[in-house]
């Protein structure tokens, strides 16, 4: 079988058992999981094996006209080469891992076959994104995702949160994806063609006519779609979603899917330092404010969601300063170790048993009951935290020389000042995110909360695929920083001196001064009021337990769980800051009032000029008419004596006019 051939199975075989899923999931519910787990589990083993035939060897091309436009034409196009190949055995392996964990979490859910279905067709929609080589088909993959989206994060669509949540990730994202959609057409009009080879030769040798606005407009679907500064609002809420769904579709593919882009045609933007500056600048905000964000969360998975923002924040960064490889290697590293903490969140759920979302201030001390979960988060947060010799610190370290590098003007067509940006960015959030991390493990596993019952079992499944995904957490960056190069094409990814003491120095300077916020803040922590908190019954499964948590968090807690309470050390780290770093710096408020509040206006005008004016019009145009149909109704009366009075009464008046005019 040809090396093409091979890699056109991998996106088909998720396809395949997503369609049989939908199809056969109420009449043989027998067949629901192995078709839910075997085609994604079989489509990583040849992820495997493509990647190892295609190595470091030169990029395997192989397309199919699919049709005649008349102008640009459109090829089912698959492009393999070391970057690509990677990607798809990451996207292989997290999806095998969440179908395997969900087997278990949502055992009882009675809309499990649908469920595992749509995370079949999302996995091999982002499997099409990462080996196309056309961007109408690229597109397509990007599309589908998108709508699967929608219909995961509102699996639990009997709730408000989760009903506004879905919507909310589908419009936001839908909002870049319209710019994104005309810069793909924008691109293809200057290099003639949808092929990604061909774009790539026409940016290289300067045959693209608008370079800057095309850019641009990539760059807003790449905000939307990677949570990206402004349009990064929509991550947060997705968070109603199942936890095996956080972990799929924001930890390691869809939102990486816009830097994956870009990476792909980074010499578009490379043409332009304008878009360089833009995506910087994006970036820099993206690390820090995000950072923030999440050392004020009190709900462990949105504390992971501005985590994912922030990491991939970093990646822009690398890609600002003209270096791919590094960008690409954090990428590969952060789908690990973030999936590795959203699947362990979930047995954090379910080891909690409250309905209170996940608020890490009522959670207990969880360490003894889930030291799988305990063991494989510390590693997974480490590596968050970018300490050696975790993965994190490698690919982290990456970003961090590439800034470094392109700081000193060494990096063609990179301003210096992009590069200072990241740089300075990238360290800020370095002590950010390790004090957030360290946050997290403190508030969830050494806590002070009043505790749940403990379920004295953890399933199986779930906590294996924690240690599966230990592995490259903990082993990932050290072994493979020295070999990538060769699979990139690219620069050494080595971690340099002044980056790694400055990195390292900083992320320990967050470990210990949150602990020492924890510490001091421990004595002075509220006590959950009486009936604050309830209870799930022990024996309930755990995606059972997170549904009945979304659906009374914000009646209990509010938006934002525990975010008054001065015992967290958040507060006292942030201070003043904290209330607005809790609600996301309210920027869901100002879209609300700069947009959504001038066009509900603006619809409301429209709605009453339609009703009081327009329609004013339109009945007056309907009724005289009418009235003078009715006058004419009432003349016709059928009686013939009428008709002789009305005709003499005619043939006097005339008769009078005759005389009188006479």
């Amino acid at each position: 079988m040809t090396l093409i051939a091979l890699a056109a199975l991998v996106p088909l075989l998720p396809l395949l058992g997503a369609a049989a899923g939908l199809l056969l999931g109420r009449r043989a519910p027998g067949f629901v999981r192995p078709l839910a787990v075997m085609p994604t589990a079989v489509a990583f083993v040849l992820a495997v094996v493509t990647a190892a035939r295609q190595g470091t060897g030169a990029p395997t091309d192989g397309a199919h006209r699919l049709t005649v436009t008349g102008s640009v034409p459109i090829d089912l196009s698959l492009h393999l080469d070391g970057f690509s190949v990677l990607i798809a055995v990451l996207v292989g392996l997290v999806a095998t891992c969440v179908q395997l964990y969900s087997v278990s979490y949502l055992r009882d859910d009675p809309r499990y076959p649908s469920y595992a279905a749509l995370v079949s067709l999302f996995t091999s929609a982002m499997l099409l994104v990462v080996y196309s080589g056309d961007l109408v088909v690229l597109l397509v993959g990007w599309e589908v995702m998108g709508i699967c989206s929608y219909f995961l994060v509102g699996h639990y669509w009997e709730t408000e949160t989760a009903r506004a949540a879905s919507i909310k990730a589908f419009l936001v994202t839908k909002l870049g994806d319209v710019p994104f959609l005309i810069g793909v057409f924008a691109l293809a009009t200057d290099a003639h063609t949808f092929r990604i080879s061909g774009i790539l030769g026409a940016a290289t040798h300067g045959q693209l006519h608008h370079p800057t606005v095309v850019a641009l407009l990539l760059l807003a679907g790449v905000a939307g779609k990677s949570a990206q500064f402004p349009l990064h609002t929509w991550l947060p809420d997705a968070m109603a979603g199942p936890t095996p769904v956080s972990a799929l579709i924001h930890a390691a593919t869809m939102v990486a899917a816009g830097i994956y882009l870009v990476a792909r045609l980074l010499p578009v933007f490379t043409a332009s330092a304008a878009a360089l500056a833009v995506l910087a600048a994006m970036a820099a905000v993206t690390m820090v404010g995000s950072a923030l964000a999440a050392l004020a969360q009190d709900d462990i998975k949105r504390v992971l969601a501005y985590s994912t923002i922030g990491q991939l924040g970093y990646m822009a960064g690398a890609l600002a300063v003209g270096d791919r490889d590094a960008a690409v290697f954090h990428l590969l590293s952060h789908g690990a170790f973030k999936a590795l903490l959203f699947l362990g969140a979930g047995v954090v759920i379910h080891a909690a048993g409250t309905n209170s979302l996940t608020a890490m201030s009522r959670m207990g001390s969880l360490g003894k009951r889930v030291p799988d979960a305990m063991w494989t988060m510390g590693l997974a947060l480490a590596a968050l935290a970018a300490l050696p010799p975790l993965s994190g610190f490698f690919s982290k370290e990456s970003v961090l020389r590439a800034a470094e590098h392109a700081s000193s003007g060494d990096t063609a067509h990179v301003p210096s000042a992009v590069g200072w940006t990241v740089l300075v960015a990238g360290l800020a959030a370095a002590v950010l995110t390790a004090g957030y991390a360290t946050r997290l493990f403190l508030l969830a596993f050494g806590g002070s909360g009043p505790g749940a019952p403990d379920h004295g079992r953890q399933p199986i499944a779930m906590t294996s695929v924690l240690w599966v995904l230990a592995v490259p957490t903990l082993a990932f960056g050290g072994l493979t920083y020295r070999e990538l190069p060769d699979w990139f094409g690219g620069a050494p990814l080595g971690p340099t001196l002044l980056t790694s003491v400055l990195g390292t120095g900083l992320a320990l300077v967050g470990v210990l001064i949150t602990y020492g916020a924890w510490s001091a803040s421990t004595a002075t922590r509220k006590n959950v009021p009486v009936g604050a908190v309830v209870t799930a019954d022990p024996d309930a499964e755990p995606a059972l337990v997170e549904a009945e948590a979304i659906a009374t968090h914000q009646a209990i807690y509010g938006d934002i769980a525990a975010a008054d309470d001065p015992g967290d050390p958040g507060r006292l780290l942030l201070g003043p800051l904290h209330p607005l770093a809790a609600h996301g710096f309210r920027l869901d408020a100002v879209y609300s009032a700069l947009f959504v509040r001038p066009v509900l206006a603006a619809a409301n005008l429209v709605r009453f000029l339609d009703r009081e004016v327009i329609e004013t019009y339109v009945r007056g145009a309907g009724g005289t008419p009418r009235l003078l149909g009715a006058a004419v109704r009432k003349a016709q009366t059928g009686n013939v004596q009428t008709y002789l009075s009305a005709l003499l009464a005619g043939a006097v008046v005339l008769a009078v006019l005759v005389a009188v005019g006479g």
